[in-house]
């Protein structure tokens, strides 16, 4: 990856490769599970292809912080991997600053990829900042740890979306 500042993540899920791919491209599957734990994920729009855009909200448990986002994606390899750059936005799909932190990078690239393994799936995920300022990269950097342990929770709730789908 052209990034070495980024995140690199890796999980096994008992699940075959083409449900995987599935549940992170259907727009009936995707809201099930994507996002942090106790949020629920409003799917707008999703049409996964290349220049295709993602566009969802996420709402906090309580219901009182909505936060918009999306991503634009960039490769699709039905059922192995997808590239795309994702970014907080309105809910026009424009890219905006993050609610939390001035510094935070605008965009963010995403490299997902899943490997077949005797019925299970591998998946890793790389991501990092895209054309990121030294303040915005730092920004980046500082989180990590907190987004790695955000995508955790979304990946179990990815395993137990999995294990009700099968």
């Amino acid at each position: 990856m052209s990034n070495p500042q980024g995140l690199l993540l890796k999980r096994e899920f008992n699940a075959p490769r083409e449900l995987v791919f599935k549940v992170w491209t259907d727009p009936t599957h995707f809201g099930n599970w994507w996002g942090p734990k106790g949020f629920s994920l409003e799917v707008r729009k999703m049409d996964v292809r290349p220049g295709g855009m993602f566009l969802g909200c996420q709402k906090s448990p309580d219901g009182q912080h909505a936060m918009w986002g999306k991503f634009v994606y960039q490769e699709v390899q039905p059922p192995e991997k997808l590239v795309w750059v994702q970014s907080f936005s309105d809910e026009e799909g424009n890219t905006v600053r993050a609610p939390f932190n001035p510094n935070w990078p605008l965009e963010i690239l995403n490299i997902l990829t899943l490997e077949e393994n005797e019925g299970t799936t591998v998946l890793t995920l790389e991501g990092g900042p895209l054309n990121a300022s030294t303040e915005e990269q730092e920004a980046f950097d500082a989180m990590a740890p907190m987004v790695a342990q955000g995508f955790e929770g979304t990946f179990e709730q990815l395993a137990n979306y999995l294990a009700s789908q099968q």
